[in-house]
């Protein structure tokens, strides 16, 4: 039977059972787990911050478990790895064979940065493009520490990024140079045809045909969303996913569906399920697909949630890096984590319960012991900060650690001008 309807929670089991919650985690998390893993999500986006672990780590610990995290290495920073990077979202690590369907965003980007205002910039580089171009041919793919040296890099509040580096994310944009995997963490670019098949990308879809897929792809990993739910998930205009979701519901492939307390229609993958209960028990990357989308969160969860690692210490809520807490089919509360590995302790720097909801502080204790065990640490810390902290320590079997307020202030007050690379 075709449903039209979900309240409110079959909505969020539906999405949560999408994105690969439910099933209990494997003692033993395998290479087809973690692919299987990628076909549910789509991507991972990528961030920098790693004050606890990287964001790209962290869905996969949320669904499967602890797992060995060189495996997934293996899969997207390998130079011929079966997974790459693009501005899929924001950076994020999607299936190779999947590039082609960005090559009309990689025109679009061409086309945007031929704009007058910025110009100047593309302008500036050629002739740093040109050599570029003619020093990956010759010596093979490369960082952009590689080339650059202290007299080309240009000093701003966070880091310097200098003509080089500017150059080389233009050709990246474009469809110039991709990725061929990360060196300690740094993107190593090259030519399309020294890491992909020749003429690859030029074997591309038309821009309707790539994001029909591209939403239905989204639909499937979102479960239940509405327009701007599912263009969300590879960062698609409206009018592109308006026409891509009325001919996948004229297909039968999505079925329009009314959820409970929701203004706007949504969609629904024919294939979901709706099960009867979700267990879950995991602390989310802010940059998780459950919780990237901010409105969605808010609709779906009524967790209002911004990070706040960008916000200036004496102006911060909630902390520093703060996740999630999912509790079955609930955000139940959020955590500031670091993981200080000199001391071995995984330091919870505040903990707390969302207003109106039951965070099950025994559950969360486990979590969290499972969680640095992950991490190779011998031991959780709360600090005394958090409507949440004295139950949480309690569970733990822990006295609370006095508040310093100078550990609050480790980030620079201010959001770079460009995204993660």
């Amino acid at each position: 039977m075709v449903r039209t309807t979900l309240s409110a929670a079959e909505a969020r089991r539906v999405a949560l059972a999408a994105q690969g919650f439910g099933s209990e985690p494997s003692p033993a998390v395998s290479t087809r787990a973690l692919t299987a893993g990628f076909r549910r999500l789509g991507l991972l986006q990528i961030d920098s911050v790693n004050v606890f672990e990287r964001s790209h780590y962290l869905p996969f610990a949320a669904r499967l478990g602890a797992y060995d995290r060189s495996t997934l290495d293996r899969l997207t920073t390998a130079r011929r790895a079966p997974y790459l990077e693009y501005w899929a979202h924001e950076a994020a690590f999607i299936p190779r064979d999947d590039l082609r369907l960005f090559r009309w965003r990689m025109d679009a980007f061409r086309l945007r940065d031929a704009r007058p205002n910025r110009v100047d910039t593309v302008t500036r580089t050629e002739g740093v493009r040109r050599e570029l171009r003619a020093l990956l041919a010759a010596e093979g793919p490369m960082r952009a520490s590689d080339v650059e040296h202290e007299s080309n890099v240009r000093r701003g509040p966070w880091w310097g990024w200098s003509d080089v580096k500017i150059g080389l994310e233009q050709m990246f944009r474009w469809g110039d140079v991709v990725s061929a995997g990360r060196s300690g963490f740094e993107r190593v670019y090259a030519l399309p045809d020294q890491v992909l098949p020749v003429g690859f990308l030029q074997d591309a879809p038309p821009r309707a045909d790539a994001v029909r897929e591209l939403v239905r792809r989204a639909a499937r990993s979102v479960g239940v969303g509405t327009r701007a739910d599912i263009a969300d998930h590879y960062r698609l205009r409206a009018d592109d996913t308006a026409r891509a979701l009325a001919e996948l519901t004229e297909a039968g492939e999505l079925v329009p569906v009314q959820v409970e307390g929701w203004r706007d229609r949504a969609w629904m993958d024919a294939a979901a399920r709706v099960p009867r209960t979700v267990r879950a028990d995991a602390v989310l990357s802010p940059f998780d697909p459950v919780v990237w989308f901010r409105p969605r969160a808010e609709r779906m969860f009524g967790f209002h949630y911004r990070i706040e690692i960008y916000t200036p210490a004496p102006k911060r809520v909630f902390g520093y890096y703060v996740l999630p807490v999912l509790q079955d089919d609930r955000l139940v509360g959020r955590i500031d984590l670091k993981s200080d590995r000199q001391r071995g302790v995984l330091r919870v720097r505040t903990a707390w319960q969302e207003p109106g909801e039951r965070l099950d502080a025994e559950r969360l204790a486990a979590t969290l012991l499972r969680t640095a065990a992950w991490q190779g640490l011998d031991q959780v810390e709360v600090t005394d900060r958090g409507t949440a902290a004295a139950a949480l320590a309690g569970a733990l079997g822990v006295d609370l650690v006095p508040h310093v307020a100078a550990d609050d202030a480790e980030a620079p007050a201010a959001e770079p001008a460009v995204a993660t690379s």
